[in-house]
């Protein structure tokens, strides 16, 4: 295991990360959408109303006010229901207590001086946030480079118990911000991981099928279902769905996916009005060019355009035709058949994917650089066949799995 993960403490990836701030489940469907804008993994925790007994809050206190975490996913399959279609203004003013799933087990807080390989080991058994006191500054040498974890009571520690380690005594301990607090997400930690690539020799460099990182058990649905069926029961990690054409040689070309990472930033209402019209290939392709306007209904909420008027100086304000460009998703003009070539998709339509042969560290900078939450794998001879999914509870297990040991044989004198 690398030693930057014994020697880091969940303190030090919270510096410069902004105060956590609260979204309660009594806030409408409508100001989700706006702050999961601005989240990270394409979702925002949300938590109970603060009591006004409780003027100063400690971690633990915070935490049980934890319901869950709302992503984008959640909130277009709940637009697409039919009653929320039928009155799109009631539901967005929905409290987002109707719509979010509880799980408290998602969330856990954690002192500074928390080893980060202990963290790490949380967020492999389904953590998604960490709860961090802020800090100021911190009180003389850093855990990091605390005798404790120079000596013989390293050896003794025992890693498969991270809530035992997790309030372990220090000799140094952090000046925090008494009420304040941040949330880190598995995002975070890819991107300090990501600078450590060193420390972690030779595991980036190996491919994701050597590692043994790949998940075979994704969910899935044909491209011609209805896409609404993918809402019938949401997958949680990752947050995806893949639309799949199955092939003649018994094998699933992938062509896109419903996702929170593909509704991150969509128009909500269009894309939930579509997901319960078309199919699931429609969805992932676009398809505003071809069909007819009349087949599409208006959309006079969050969805109106300006057209200026010379005669009297002011805006004209008409609804706006759906577009899957709204959702995010770019269309090919020239062809709308389901079984048109994979080359053909184009922008954010096309779903992120890698091969087999891939290497981690090129898998983990995919996953940054678009912000997503997973990346769909595919066989190395065929780039259409589907295998599997990486995520980032797959990339933790990678980064914190003991090397294999070396065999005396293959080592030269």
């Amino acid at each position: 295991m690398a030693s930057v993960f014994l020697y880091h403490v969940v303190g030090d990836l919270t510096v410069g990360k902004a105060e956590l701030v609260e979204f309660t489940e009594t806030q409408t469907v409508e100001a989700a959408i706006k702050a999961i804008g601005e989240s990270t993994e394409c979702g925002i925790p949300v938590w109970k109303t603060r009591s006004p007994k409780n003027l100063i809050e400690n971690a633990e206190m915070r935490r049980k006010r934890f319901v869950g975490i709302l992503n984008s996913l959640d909130i277009v399959a709940f637009l697409a229901r039919e009653e929320c279609l039928a009155d799109q203004v009631k539901a967005m003013k929905t409290p987002v207590s109707e719509v979010v799933v509880p799980n408290s087990s998602l969330l856990k807080e954690l002192d500074p001086a928390t080893r980060l390989i202990d963290a790490l080991e949380m967020m492999k058994q389904g953590v998604k946030r960490l709860l961090v006191p802020k800090i100021v500054v911190w009180r003389g040498m850093s855990k990091r480079f605390s005798i404790l974890y120079n000596g013989k009571w390293l050896k003794n520690i025992d890693t498969s118990n991270p809530a035992a380690n997790a309030n372990r005594p220090s000799t140094s301990s952090p000046t925090t911000i008494r009420d304040k607090f941040c949330c880190l997400s598995r995002e975070d930690i890819i991107r300090f991981i990501i600078g450590c690539l060193g420390a972690l020799a030779p595991i980036p460099l190996s491919s994701i099928y050597s590692l043994g990182v790949i998940n075979p058990n994704f969910c899935s649905i044909e491209a011609s279902r209805p896409a609404i069926d993918a809402s019938q029961k949401l997958p949680k990690d990752p947050p995806a769905v893949a639309v799949i054409d199955p092939m003649a040689d018994d094998y699933n070309k992938i062509i896109g996916e419903i996702s929170a990472t593909k509704l991150w930033k969509c128009d909500y209402l269009a894309a939930a009005w579509a997901l319960a019209n078309f199919s699931a290939g429609q969805f992932v392709m676009g398809v505003e060019d071809n069909i007819t306007s009349r087949s599409l209904p208006d959309f006079a909420v969050n969805s109106m355009v300006t057209d200026a008027n010379t005669a009297n100086g002011r805006g004209i304000v008409r609804p706006k035709k759906f577009s899957s460009r709204s959702i995010g998703f770019v269309s090919n003009p020239t062809n709308s058949s389901l079984s048109v070539s994979r080359s053909m998709y184009r922008g954010r339509s096309a779903p992120l994917t890698c091969k087999e042969t891939s290497s981690l560290a090129a898998v983990m900078a995919q996953m940054l650089s678009h912000r997503a939450t997973h990346v769909w794998v595919t066989d190395a001879e065929n780039e259409d066949h589907l295998v599997g999914v990486v995520g980032y509870a797959d990339i933790l297990a990678a980064v914190t799995k003991p090397l294999p040991p070396t065999n005396p044989e293959t080592q030269t004198s």
